[in-house]
């Protein structure tokens, strides 16, 4: 696991110079991302690449707004496979996604 680049200005910045409102977006961005890579798993299980797609097409937009670029081009390539219908592609790229998502809560 390697550590995660925040452009935290940025971010804040997307906040209106507000911490509290930030604090709350990182939130967001934890709980929809668990949501999203569930339903990640859940196309892949069902061979939705469309599915997989969609999701990983949330976390991109979420990730780009926050500053996450590392998030936000895991969760491109993501969306990017499913969309090619490449569900091994997709799927290969869930581990780093994970990882992505295990570090957010270390971002407050």
């Amino acid at each position: 696991m390697k550590d995660l680049q925040w452009n935290r200005e940025f971010a804040l910045e997307q906040a209106g110079e507000d911490e509290e409102l930030l604090a709350e977006l990182l939130e967001l961005l934890i709980s929809a991302s668990g949501a999203d890579l569930a339903r990640i798993k859940q196309g892949y299980q069902e061979q939705d690449a469309g599915k997989m797609a969609d999701a990983a097409h949330s976390i991109k937009g979420a990730a780009a707004s926050l500053g996450i670029e590392e998030f936000r081009q895991t969760a491109s390539a993501l969306e990017q496979a499913g969309r090619s219908g490449d569900l091994a592609g997709a799927f290969a790229l869930l581990p780093a996604l994970e990882d992505i998502i295990s570090q957010l809560a270390d971002l407050k």
